[in-house]
């Protein structure tokens, strides 16, 4: 396995180094920012809501809009350095915000250049390898960028240990210097993906037969790919493709925002000063198991991997619906990295395989979109039945509806390589 990792194009690991650094960037910020629109800014809970809901639904439409567009225009590298350029030159202007109205404008700016850069991005990756190579190419960005995800809560929280008098209440300023520090790293990796990453797009001149074949599309259907550019539709995907999206969305639905787990985990009797170390051993065990699954799903098969993840997922969330001590609480959390590290990479693995090259970028658009549009829902439910039942319905429906998908995802998907090559062993 570690040999065919070091045999991964030089693109590959600049691209994952470069989430690595934003990441790591963005995880100092991110778990402070509700601290200081709450005590800083006076904002409410409803108002932090607001906030990120805003600034990550803005980001799942604009990363449909940014593949496609890479695809039609045949770029993907001037998407993905503007969209790091923005968040980076973004989050800087946190440190000099009153209000939390800026808060909201800024994080807007933040997230509408991720939502910039995504799809274009895993497109490059997909572009970069070979088809019995891209498990392995993303299961290695996804652990670098788990990777930046356990450094930056760690920084962040030296950060305040150095800056702030009160490490429970750091003032105005104290949070402008963390801000500020925090930009280094996303401006490091501006210049490392300008310097670094290489244009990947090569479209092809004409229709392949033999992927049209392999794909299940008819002679009459498929792509003239000498045509004029792809339309901004569904019209010529797979059909298999267009059920993974489905289901994809139905997961997500059972997927709300890890701040329940986070509340779940106070309730069974974490302390509040080790929710931070809780946060950074989940992504240490995201990061270990995205090495071994992008390996597994190139040698088992995708969808043998995605189907085992969500069922792992969809246990890790019964669990938490009868969990009763903090020793249980922190051996769930590392089993559910575990769930990203099988799930994370193949997903996005499986979206090159159902597709031909020159629609790569707006399938992970549209990919991006079905988790982006039941987001918002999924955590809304989540709540919802929190208020009215108590966690445990709630986290049990969750677990039902993963269950679900992943056994849709098994009866009615059939992944296939380029070329009719089977992924599935």
């Amino acid at each position: 396995m570690w040999r065919r990792y070091r045999r991964l194009p030089r693109n590959v690991f600049a691209i994952s180094f470069v989430s690595l650094l934003n990441d790591a960037s963005s995880e100092i910020i991110y778990p402070l920012l509700p601290v200081f629109l709450s005590l800083t800014l006076g904002a409410s809970p409803g108002i932090v809501g607001l906030i990120e809901g805003a600034a990550e639904s803005i980001s799942s439409l604009l990363k449909l809009f940014a593949g496609h567009f890479s695809d039609r225009l045949g770029k993907r590298k001037v998407f993905v350095v503007s969209g790091y350029a923005l968040s980076s030159f973004a989050r800087p202007l946190l440190a000099f915000a009153s209000s939390w109205y800026q808060v909201l404008a800024i994080r807007v700016a933040d997230r509408v250049g991720k939502g910039v850069r995504s799809a274009p991005r895993d497109a490059m990756i997909a572009d970069t390898v070979a088809v019995e190579e891209r498990g392995l190419a993303f299961g290695l960005h996804r652990a670098m960028d788990h990777t930046g995800a356990v450094v930056g809560p760690l920084l962040g929280y030296l950060l305040v240990l150095l800056f702030s008098a009160d490490r429970n209440a750091p003032t105005a300023a104290d949070f402008n210097k963390i801000f500020l520090l925090a930009s280094i790293p996303a401006l490091a990796a501006v210049v490392v993906v300008a310097l670094f990453v290489r244009e990947s797009y090569k479209p092809n001149t004409a229709p392949d037969a033999a992927l049209d074949a392999a794909l299940g599309i008819a002679p009459d259907n498929a792509i003239d790919t000498s045509a004029p550019p792809l339309r901004f539709s569904l019209r010529g995907f797979d059909g298999n493709f267009k059920r993974f999206l489905v289901i994809v969305a139905l997961f997500t639905l059972s997927n709300s925002s890890d701040a329940f787990l986070l509340l779940r985990a106070q309730s069974a009797g974490v302390s509040i000063v080790a929710i931070p170390l809780l946060w950074a051993v989940l992504h240490v065990s995201k990061v270990v198991s995205s090495l071994f699954g992008g390996h597994l799903s190139d040698t088992l098969g995708r969808r043998k991997l995605i189907v085992s993840g969500w069922i792992l997922y969809a246990a890790v969330y019964a669990g938490f619906a009868f969990v009763s001590n903090h020793v249980s609480v922190w051996v769930l959390f590392l089993i559910y990295g575990i769930y990203f590290g099988l799930a994370e990479g193949a997903e996005k693995a499986l979206v090159a395989d159902l597709v031909r090259p020159e629609q790569r970028g707006t399938a992970y658009g549209l990919y991006n979109l079905a988790f982006g549009i039941t987001v918002l829902p999924a955590s809304l439910l989540m709540g919802g039945l929190w208020d009215w039942r108590g966690p445990e319905t709630a986290f049990l429906v969750s677990a039902i509806l993963g269950g679900t998908a992943a056994l849709l995802l098994l009866i009615l998907v059939k992944p296939r390589g380029s070329y009719g090559q089977t992924l599935e062993n």
